[in-house]
């Protein structure tokens, strides 16, 4: 062990030094992520604004030495038959490479800052993000295994947003977390974490998330939290939620509910078993639960838009959704997350009922139906 910890220290200190153009990004809280666009061309994001630096390399040969260094911390080499790479940071931090001359202007480099401050209900209350009330919702299907998606685009929060959704499972739960790239961080202490890894140079050994997903299910989970759906791993994760693995959580890209649900369509017909459309359409009905839709604003600034859970199909075979909160703007711009009204259709659930205890503020959201 003191020997692994003294060669995560080594590579720390030579990254430090070959990434010491931008350094002062990587330790300051406030930016999110460093865009290396070519050596003398870097961009961060910060307060959720684009930011041109006067920072840069010396030169080409020194980006790319610094680029090798990174990529040697997890055993991965750039070459023009791997010209696309992930990596990852000694804190962290996850990498993306692109080799020229796919890159046309030059080889670049994108660095996702890992986020040491782990965000709660409460911080997303204060921030604006959600409300209370939204919470105590969420909270509610989390306790009651709803499967939950978290939707949205690209730098939208949908990665801290599941990280705090994920923090109402029950301590006594046995979670099994499954990513490309370790991001999520979840506070409870009995987690599995796996991560799949890539081919080597020959092609050889790569582990999907898919080929995770299957193992996962052989690893007795009670809750089952993929980082993001991208992939034929949709159809997988589709039928385990419905064939008792409950209270399943993942992310996807997508702009709206409904859009969730075409897009979970569309990468599940991506996996090699072929099922007839109206049957699939069928199980993700009945598998999603609650979509979260997350958005990031003109102003940089992150937050729910949507909330809705997932109805049987219509008659037409097609998606429907109903809205449980929306995003609701007064004459000045001001925006709101708010009850739209509707009542939960789980309202009647024997696991909703049980946790009627801790209703205050959505209780009318889960009232009985008359």
């Amino acid at each position: 062990m003191t020997e692994q910890v003294g060669r995560i220290n080594i590579f720390e200190k030579t990254v430090e030094y070959f990434l010491s153009p931008i350094l002062p990004f990587l330790r300051d809280p406030g930016v999110a992520e460093v865009m290396i666009n070519r050596y003398d061309e870097i961009y961060i994001e910060k307060a959720g604004k684009l930011i041109k630096t006067d920072a840069k390399f010396s030169d080409h040969s020194a980006f790319m030495a610094a680029v090798n260094n990174v990529l040697q911390y997890t055993g991965k080499r750039l070459t023009s038959d791997s010209p696309l790479v992930d990596a990852r940071l000694p804190d962290g931090s996850r990498v993306h490479v692109v080799l020229e001359p796919l890159a046309r202007f030059g080889t670049c480099m994108a660095i996702r800052k890992f986020n040491k401050v782990v965000f709660d209900a409460q911080n997303l209350v204060s921030l604006g993000s959600w409300t209370p009330k939204a919470a105590e919702y969420i909270q509610c299907c989390a306790l009651a295994e709803k499967n939950i998606l978290v939707s949205g685009g690209t730098s939208s929060g949908k990665t801290s947003l599941l990280n705090v959704i994920s923090s109402f499972i029950p301590e006594t739960e046995r979670i099994v977390v499954i990513e490309d790239s370790s991001e999520l961080d979840l506070q409870q202490d009995h987690v599995v974490s796996l991560e799949s890894r890539p081919a080597d140079r020959w092609g050889r050994g790569e582990i999907t998330i898919s080929d995770l997903f299957k193992s996962s299910l052989r690893l007795r989970p009670d809750r089952i939290i993929i980082g993001e759906t991208r992939g034929g791993e949709a159809l997988d994760m589709i039928q385990a939620m419905t064939s008792g693995h409950s209270g399943s959580m993942s992310t996807l890209h997508a702009n709206t509910a409904l859009d969730t649900l075409n897009r979970l369509e569309t990468l599940a017909m991506m996996n090699s078993i072929e099922m007839p459309l109206h049957a699939l359409r069928g199980q993700i009905a009945s598998a999603v639960d609650v979509i979260v839709q997350v958005s990031r604003f003109n102003d940089g600034k992150r937050g729910l838009t949507q909330i809705s859970e997932v109805l049987p199909l219509t008659d037409q075979s097609r998606y429907a959704v109903q809205d449980i909160f929306a995003l609701e703007f007064d004459e000045h711009g001001g925006r709101t997350l708010v009850a739209t009204g509707t009542p939960s259709r789980f309202a009647d659930e024997p696991k909703i009922k049980a946790l009627n205890g801790i209703w205050a503020l959505s209780k009318d959201i889960f009232a009985p139906k008359q």
